[in-house]
């Protein structure tokens, strides 16, 4: 049986953006874990995008598949995306080729070969393309948007925009707390409620027209909803798509969790 992949970078400007990019000297080590690598896209890279999504930076399955958003917050956004009638008409890129590493300084976020060749990819997937709409997730993705909009390309380039809570920030701010998680959950339901009116008008070639639902105030079945085969590099196991968790950084400390990958093959798959 036939298995889709994504093909990857075989045509210009992608091939140069793949070949020529900011290292360490931009991207300090204190800041990201560089030793990993960049880790450039998900999505559709031949002209047929109708939502451009712009996240924040790379994590440990993102490192091992060599694709953005493919743990939890992209099923959560694959979700999201699908309540607008996307189901594979969409491009993901990060506001960062490699993982934080602690914060982010602001000389870091500014640094002028950073901000150029990050604004390089937005002018490759949407000047001259048919892009309707951009989603940033979190804070540093709406800045990522606004540093392109200051540009004369990105203030020619008008989709419908709208900045909205990061997929995974209520469990990193709710600590474990149950209630918390609950009531951070609803808030950022709330607040895609609002991107989802904004933003649904304005899309007018989905994949499969859908009337606008919004969400309810926790997550129910169908909302997290799996990535497809065709966003993965070939040969990819189905478990790595079909599952999340199977990757987490492991050591005695800081500097042997930076080291290590720990692969887990989900359960099911070996007798």
């Amino acid at each position: 049986m036939p298995q889709p992949f994504d093909p990857g970078y075989v045509a210009e400007p992608f091939l140069t953006l793949c070949s020529d990019y900011p290292g360490a000297d931009v991207y300090p080590s204190q800041e990201f874990r560089v030793e990993w690598g960049p880790i450039f896209h998900r999505g559709r890279l031949d002209g047929s995008a109708r939502v451009l999504v712009l996240g924040q930076d790379p994590a440990q399955h993102e490192t091992i598949v060599r694709r953005i958003l493919v743990g939890e917050a992209g099923r959560r956004v694959q979700g999201l995306l699908a309540r607008l009638g996307i189901t594979t008409s969409y491009v993901f890129v990060n506001t960062y080729l490699y993982s934080v590493y602690g914060s982010v300084k602001a000389a870091t976020r500014r640094h002028p070969a950073l901000v150029d060749y990050r604004n390089r990819w937005l002018q490759a997937l949407l000047v001259g393309q048919q892009v309707e709409a951009v989603i940033a997730l979190g804070q540093a993705a709406d800045g990522a948007w606004a540093a392109w909009k200051a540009t004369p390309q990105g203030q020619a380039t008008k989709p419908a925009y709208a900045a909205v809570t990061h997929p995974t920030q209520p469990e990193s701010s709710a600590g474990g707390d149950r209630t918390r998680l609950a009531l951070a959950t609803a808030r950022m339901l709330r607040n895609w409620n609002a991107a989802l009116q904004a933003l649904h008008p304005g899309l007018t070639h989905p994949d499969a027209p859908v009337p606008l639902a919004l969400y309810g105030d926790a997550w129910a079945e169908g909302d997290r909803l799996p990535i497809p085969a065709i966003d993965y590099p070939a040969g990819l196991p189905a478990w790595m798509r079909d599952n999340d968790g199977w990757a987490a950084r492991k050591g005695a400390d800081e500097t042997a969790k930076r080291r290590n990958i720990t692969l887990t093959v989900s359960k099911g798959v070996v007798a």
